[in-house]
Parts: structure tokens; sequence; C-alpha cells
């Protein structure tokens, strides 16, 4: 493809009147910030229990994330599956009449433990009157009160 003259001068005059390369925004400097910073215990927090107990103290009015709240269910849904990891271990250690009860003993109680609408929650091991009682307490309150919510 030719051009003709004037349409080349044209292109020229354009191409010297282009914008010069914008400078590199501030964001990506943050984001590396913010990647650097150290990290809350709400944040990096592995075990349920602790984790809730600082859920439970960041939280001003008892209300909580839901990705936090969908963080400490992995938690608890990760402590669980290991605590059957290491019940079916046990299970196989032990000898060939021992496993087949333990298996038909665990069947049985996962066929009765089944995630229906009517489970009840079963409370954990704690001293009544402590603080961590009294962060159940509220957590179980507010739990209840966000289903009351969602069903109306």
């Amino acid at each position: 493809m030719s051009f003709d003259p004037r349409s080349l001068e044209r292109l020229k005059q354009l191409g010297r009147e282009l914008p010069q390369a914008l400078p590199t925004p501030e964001n990506e400097t943050k984001r590396s910030a913010k990647i650097n910073r150290p990290l809350h215990r709400v944040e990096t927090e592995q075990n349920p229990k602790a984790l809730f107990h600082e859920l439970m103290q960041v939280s001003e009015d008892g209300t909580v994330p839901e990705h936090l709240m969908a963080r400490l269910r992995d938690a608890e849904q990760r402590e669980e599956n290991e605590r059957r990891l290491t019940r079916n271990a046990q299970a196989q250690s032990s000898t060939a009449e021992d496993s087949a009860e333990a298996k038909s003993a665990n069947s049985s109680r996962l066929r009765s433990k089944g995630k229906g609408r009517n489970t009840r929650p079963q409370r954990r091991a704690v001293v009544p009157g402590s603080e961590e009682d009294s962060l159940y307490v509220a957590f179980g309150q507010m739990f209840l009160e966000e289903q009351d919510d969602l069903t109306e």
C-alpha cells in the first residue's frame, strides 16, 4: 500500500503528537506493600477454637463477615477430617476383630449423624461461666438470629 505525500506527512505529524508512556501506577507499589505486611491471626489461624476466639475478640458487635465464617467452617471441617483419619488409622492398626467392630460402629454412627434440618448442634465441652463459654453462647445466639433473618 502506498501513501500520497500529503497522507505520509500527516501520519508523521500524528506520530510526533502521540502521548508519552504513562508512568507506572502507584497501586502496584501499594499491592506489593500489602503482600509484605504481616497478617492478622484471624487470617493465619488454623485451629478452629483459636480462630473462633480471635473472631469474637475482633468483632465489636458480634457480627462476622461471611468470608471469615467460611474460613471457620473450613477449619472445623479440616479438623474433623483429621480426627476421622486418625480414628481410621487406629482402627486399622488394631486386630481384625477390633477393626470390624470399630468399622460397624463408625458406619452406624455416621448414618445416624446425617446432616438433616432437624439435627441439633452439639455443644463443646467448656467450663460453664468461662470466657470461652460466654463466647460460644454469644456466637450461638448470633447464628440463630442470622438463621431467623434468612428464613423470614
